[in-house]
């Protein structure tokens, strides 16, 4: 007999047709997520799921699945995975990274570029239809070659964004939680590890690629912001709540920094109330990952990842290893 397993939310036919060969698969075909009580229901029989970020697996999950075998996360964050949880109850877990670095990479430079050359405000004065024509004082933005870059988390995407800013002579600082040299950075850019104040302090443009923690969570707010130039702009592709949202708003009103592009947000989907009409914003729906390409081989990952679990097999990117090592 087949194993059952849920797929909570639409993904890229690929990972659905590597699952229906080996498995009874059942998916979320509408363009939503799940309630609470649909997807605790829906896991009742099932011996392995692909979920979603906005899927709270928790002790309450793993209690509602009791025949489950493996749960393969359709992101790289898992913050919304209690890991220890599933680790105690033996249960692997895997997320999907590498195969959206570069997508989400590039879009980090998308959202830079918007904002300080103030493109999606302009575009909206084209369509409007009352531009009057050129001028010398029109529509001025900010310079991207020769300003100082700071990455806050230079792991994987963090590393691919700094190494993209080749082309624009931009000096490279970074922060990591860790304290850890990246060795690519600094042999590449001549970047350089500095502390988070000093970051603050230097950077022209800030791009946040680090993880959320318990110490990351907030890790720019009213404080942060006061540190900053007035000319830097901020931009977030990595995770919502590095942000204190209602601060960035004050911070965006009050000229403490100059603006800020946005992917990802502190309630998602909700984002603070007041973003959406300053114009020094770009803000985007969670799309870092939004290629053909890269979805689909995020796909294709967490449906081998799952396979591998379901076989009791340690999936390539477990974020529980120590499962497959208990006697």
């Amino acid at each position: 007999m087949k194993p059952k397993v849920l797929v909570t939310r639409m993904i890229p036919r690929a990972g659905i047709e590597l699952l229906d060969t080996y498995c009874e698969v059942e998916i979320n075909n509408e363009d939503r997520s799940l309630s609470r009580v649909e997807l605790l229901e829906k896991v009742r029989n099932k011996a392995g799921v692909i979920g979603v970020m906005a899927d709270r697996i928790d002790g309450e999950f793993f209690d509602a699945a009791p025949q489950l075998r493996g749960y393969a996360n359709y992101a790289v964050g898992y913050d919304n995975i209690d890991v220890p949880e599933a680790t105690k109850r033996r249960i692997p877990v895997s997320n999907t990274p590498d195969v959206l670095t570069g997508a989400t990479a590039e879009l980090a430079w998308a959202l830079l570029f918007a904002v300080a050359r103030r493109v999606v405000e302009l575009d909206a004065v084209m369509r409007s239809g009352q531009w009057s024509g050129w001028g010398p004082l029109q529509f001025l933005g900010a310079d991207v070659c020769g300003n100082t870059l700071g990455i806050v988390g230079a792991g994987r995407i963090g590393t691919a964004m700094a190494l993209m800013s080749k082309g624009f002579r931009m000096p490279v600082i970074y922060s990591n939680s860790s304290g850890r040299r990246n060795e690519v950075l600094e042999k590449e850019l001549g970047a350089s590890l500095v502390s988070f104040g000093e970051l603050s302090e230097r950077s022209d443009y800030v791009s946040l690629h680090a993880p959320l923690t318990p110490q990351s969570r907030h890790l720019f707010n009213t404080t942060t912001f006061a540190r900053m130039k007035k000319t830097a702009i901020l931009i977030n592709t990595g995770r919502g709540p590095l942000i204190k949202e209602d601060d960035l708003v004050q911070a965006l009103e009050n000229g403490q920094i100059s603006g800020a592009g946005l992917d990802v947000y502190e309630f998602e989907p909700r984002m603070a109330e007041g973003l959406a009409v300053l114009p020094n914003t770009v803000l985007l729906p969670h799309v870092g990952s939004a290629t053909e390409k890269t979805r689909t081989n995020m796909a294709t990952l967490a449906a081998r990842n799952l396979l591998a679990m379901l076989r009791d097999e340690r999936p390539g990117t477990c974020l529980n290893p120590e499962v497959f090592e208990q006697g």
